[in-house]
């Protein structure tokens, strides 16, 4: 049960379905938003499964190949992570027949659809839990909670007190999955949504089932199934206990993100520190493992990354560069494409602007020029890394993907003021004489001379020499 070989070429796409498109407004709640409106925790904007269906040529023509969609099951919010049913397509997102149409055209085109797993806990409203409500202690269900005294009440204000809720949420009762009868029924949900074609899931919270038995029978169950699916956990911290034959293929990278922001938003980390952190992540995993990770610069759970940098274009661009060279598979966040900002929860959930003459098209058109650049080029995604130090520029960070003849050379400079460098290329391989040329933009070029080149950036600016 290796990790899936296709990951490594995996270009995300991450979708939070209520807000991308509405395809389809006869599912829309009755008090639906205006689409567009400030994003709020509790209203619905109308996005669903039609809507990403109908945007599939959108999608294709950015590159990307892979579409990670926020939860799409039943549920009261507009997130869903608050789940009623997990056999239910959400009927404000469309049926179980939308659900096979976005499938059917998405393999066609040889995009796979990633789903989110949330299976530590569940909304009030699922079966078991609303059991407990009517029947407490008599309830056939009890011991699928962690339950500390009846009767148990779930709706008045205030915390979760007579059970444990998700971080004391009284909204999202958390399952106890050392239940053999709760643990089968999570298991059989998630072989059941491999079966209906989904390409694999990303798992929420999977460190709060702390029990490596349950997630190596869940691999084990989902990886019958489809050997080919792909396992992310929610894992926001460095930790390889979490991946391997007994776990995930691979993690959210929230400690690369992180550490981009350092190095770019608030300049904590210098080149070298930052060379640290990434070429550390790097080592900490099995090479299989590293280069599966799910690369993100930003979620629904975060500030979107244009916010982040200070609404600096040149600074996104630069971490849009970095991510894309990068060992593991990039994820773009629905709408950064365009320019979407936004800060926190909910703010970095808002409707996909699709009046073009509202998009950055500049921006749209680096992502897409990127996205290009790395499926053309193996060296990108399956390439070694290497770290060359610049001590003397503590703002330049530069590094190379290798892989046999295919060589890429790539150089940021992070700081306000124009970089002037230079470069020793020993670790390339090239001879003296050789021309290279920065492959975003071929027009610049180098030339090798005494195994080095000089190269003049600008503020913000990075190139990828090969």
């Amino acid at each position: 049960m290796s990790v899936p070989e296709w990951v490594q070429d995996a270009i995300f796409y991450q979708i939070f379905p209520d807000r991308f498109a509405n395809g389809n407004p006869d599912n829309d709640p009755p008090n639906v938003m205006k689409w567009g409106a400030p994003p709020t925790s509790w209203g619905f904007q109308g996005g669903d499964l039609s809507g990403i269906l109908q945007k599939l040529d959108y999608l294709l023509d950015l590159g990307i190949n892979t579409i990670y969609l926020n939860p799409i099951f039943q549920a009261t919010s507009n997130h869903r992570y608050n789940t009623v049913d997990y056999y239910q397509i959400d009927p404000k997102l469309g049926t179980l027949e939308d659900f096979h149409r976005l499938i059917e055209h998405a393999h066609r085109n040889q995009v796979r659809i990633i789903l989110d797993g949330v299976f530590n806990h569940c909304g009030r409203g699922f079966f078991a839990f609303n059991d407990i409500l009517e029947n407490q202690e008599y309830s056939a269900y009890r011991d699928w909670f962690h339950i500390n005294h009846f009767p148990v009440e779930a709706y008045a204000w205030g915390g979760a007190t007579d059970y444990v809720g998700w971080w004391g949420m009284k909204s999202l009762p958390k399952f106890n999955t050392g239940n053999l009868r709760t643990r089968q029924y999570l298991m059989d949900v998630g072989r059941y949504w491999i079966e209906q074609g989904a390409d694999g899931w990303r798992l929420d919270v999977p460190n709060e089932i702390n029990d490596d038995s349950f997630w190596g029978e869940f691999r084990e169950v989902i990886k019958t199934v489809n050997p080919e699916a792909y396992l992310v956990g929610e894992i926001w911290t460095a930790d390889p206990r979490w991946v391997g034959e007994g776990h995930f293929d691979g993690l959210m990278n929230y400690p690369i993100m992180d550490a981009i922001a350092g190095f770019l938003a608030t300049q904590s980390l210098d080149a070298v520190h930052f060379g640290e952190k990434v070429g550390g992540m790097l080592s900490l995993y099995p090479s299989d493992n590293a280069y599966a990770m799910y690369t993100p610069l930003d979620s629904h759970d975060t500030e979107r990354i244009l916010t982040k940098m200070g609404n600096d274009l040149d600074k996104t661009r630069l971490a849009y560069l970095f991510q894309f060279a990068y060992p593991g598979a990039p994820a773009i966040y629905y709408g950064d494409e365009i320019g979407l900002v936004g800060g926190k929860d909910p703010g970095c959930r808002g409707a996909f602007l699709w009046e073009e003459t509202k998009w950055n098209t500049e921006l749209r058109n680096f992502i897409k020029t990127l996205i290009r650049l790395r499926k053309a080029n193996t060296a990108l995604r399956r390439g070694d890394f290497i770290t060359m130090v610049q001590p003397e520029n503590p703002s330049c960070y530069v590094f190379a993907r290798t892989y046999s003849d295919d060589k890429i050379l790539i150089i940021m400079n992070a700081s306000a003021s124009e970089l002037k460098a230079t470069i020793n290329t020993d670790k390339m391989n090239w001879e003296d004489g050789r021309v290279i040329k920065n492959i975003i933009t071929p027009e610049r070029q180098c030339t090798i001379t005494n195994r080095s080149i000089e190269i003049l950036l600008p503020a913000w600016a990075g190139v990828w020499m090969g």
